[in-house]
């Protein structure tokens, strides 16, 4: 059982306001009246009994993740040594093994630390290549003391082709630069705990690769925040990954409550309602706090990966809720606009902060002009968040659906607690389309045409069937 003492009262660290998708407030046509609750409710008691049982028989091991002291003690102890010899910790990985280390990072660490002076920040900086495009690549490398760098190789396979391609260029700088012995020394894996090209070559290759941490089996990519792929890199830029722990163990617990108390379940019933019988076919996520930014890019691979499928246990149509990245207040003056006339297809989730962890204060100035003198002697934070409160009043009174996530702080517990919810209302939604959570059939395609496209051995027929799809018609190339 999870103690006051090291996720604070749980019951606080967040909160789901579902008020404005109530018919109610919105409408009949287009909120949930109390029948739809009501079966809801039944559809959700299912759902939670089906998840606990399956969780028992190891399907979902992520739930099991927040109770791994080991591997968070390992992480922090690796953290404390590399601490003491690197400047810069870069995670080498794609979609899943870098999207949950960055949300978390950008969430718990100060929104300048890669810019604070060594004496000031205390701990390495933390750089997440996520992405293969040759000129940010090479500005990151080239910005990089390797003597003082550390790299995290995160592949569950060993075989991403984005991530194996940077680590071949790294390799080949840091053998360079220092040496083929010294190789070892500024790279760790974290992959499969057997299987894989990484392990082949920490078995052999003229590197000498011993060092490695294991993603659990059965923990797919995006769920895999609380595996090595997230702690690692985390403590080693100094992220208390014991709290962060504490409070995803805060979330599965109170998975076990009662539907209407139950924020995992409701949110993913909420929003599978408005999908299936409301027409919310995407969902905004709206960070109001630059720290939260990075979890709406978390979430939206969570969401969409997991729910957007052709093959439903029902035969209906394709499933899924698209997720939409937004952030307040700066999304007020570009997307609110869509969300509040445009087509009635969004459900807006606000993701609110009760209290801020800085006070900005607005000078008492200009007090004889009343269109400025109502700032003054306000905070920032006091801002922010009536922007948020009065932007989901008007979509509520434009009869446009919307909830809000409120976390107390942004701290280790909370965004534990936040991150964990979702993962469990993702893993429930799946149950209530009929779709499989886990996996992504959809994005395997066209990962085999790329392996043809750069002749990987075994998929010429790709090559070909590439070559036979294209049928370019000048007069369409414009």
């Amino acid at each position: 059982m999870v103690k006051k003492s090291e996720a604070g009262d749980e019951s606080k660290l967040l909160t789901l306001d579902y008020n404005n998708v109530t018919a109610e407030v919105v409408g009949a046509d287009k909120g949930l009246g109390r029948t739809e609750l009501e079966a809801m409710k039944r559809h959700l008691t299912y759902a939670q009994k089906s998840f606990l049982r399956r969780k028992a028989k190891g399907l979902y091991p992520f739930a099991d993740l927040p109770f791994d002291a080991k591997m968070a003690s390992l992480c922090r102890r690796l953290a404390t040594e590399g601490r003491k010899k690197y400047d810069d910790a870069v995670v080498l990985g794609i979609g899943g093994s870098a999207l949950g280390a960055n949300a978390v990072f950008s969430a718990l660490r100060p929104l300048n630390h890669n810019s604070l002076p060594d004496e000031t920040r205390g701990w390495p900086r933390l750089r997440v290549a996520d992405n293969i495009d040759p000129e940010s690549f090479e500005v990151l490398l080239d910005g990089l003391d390797l003597k003082k760098t550390f790299f995290y190789v995160i592949s569950k396979s060993g075989a991403t082709a984005e991530t194996m391609s940077q680590f071949m260029i790294v390799t080949e700088k840091l053998e360079k630069k220092l040496g083929r012995k010294s190789v070892k020394d500024h790279v760790l894996f974290v992959t499969d705990p057997e299987k894989g090209v990484l392990n082949k070559l920490m078995a052999s290759s003229p590197y000498d690769f011993s060092d490695s941490l294991s993603i659990p089996p059965g923990v797919g990519g995006r769920f895999s925040v609380f595996t090595a792929v997230g702690l690692a890199p985390l403590a080693m830029v100094g992220v208390d990954v014991a709290k962060l722990l504490a409070g995803a163990r805060a979330a599965q617990e109170d998975f076990e409550k009662p539907v209407m108390s139950n924020k995992a379940l409701l949110f993913a019933g909420l929003n599978h309602q408005l999908r299936s019988f409301k027409n919310g076919s995407s969902l905004v996520m709206m960070p109001y706090a630059d720290s939260l930014a990075r979890v709406s890019d978390w979430f939206g691979q969570l969401w969409n990966e997991s729910l957007g499928k052709a093959e439903r246990a029902d035969g209906g149509p394709p499933a899924g809720q698209t997720a939409i990245k937004a952030v307040g207040a700066t999304d007020q003056h570009s997307q609110l606009q869509l969300y509040m006339e445009g087509p009635e297809d969004k459900i807006v989730c606000f993701l609110g902060v009760e209290k801020y962890r800085a006070n900005v204060k607005i000078p008492r100035l200009f007090q004889d002009q009343p269109e400025l003198a109502y700032l003054s002697g306000r905070g920032l934070g006091d801002l922010l968040n009536f922007e948020r409160q009065g932007t989901a009043r008007a979509l509520a009174e434009n009869r446009r659906p919307n909830m809000t996530l409120l976390c107390s702080v942004v701290s280790p517990q909370t965004v534990g607690y936040l991150l964990q919810t979702l993962m469990l209302a993702t893993i429930v939604s799946g149950s209530l389309y009929g779709v499989d959570p886990l996996d992504q059939p959809g994005v395997e395609l066209g990962k085999k045409f790329t392996y043809g496209l750069m002749g990987r051995e075994g998929f010429e027929e790709m090559k070909a069937r590439y070559d036979k799809g294209l049928k370019s018609d000048p007069r369409r190339l414009v």
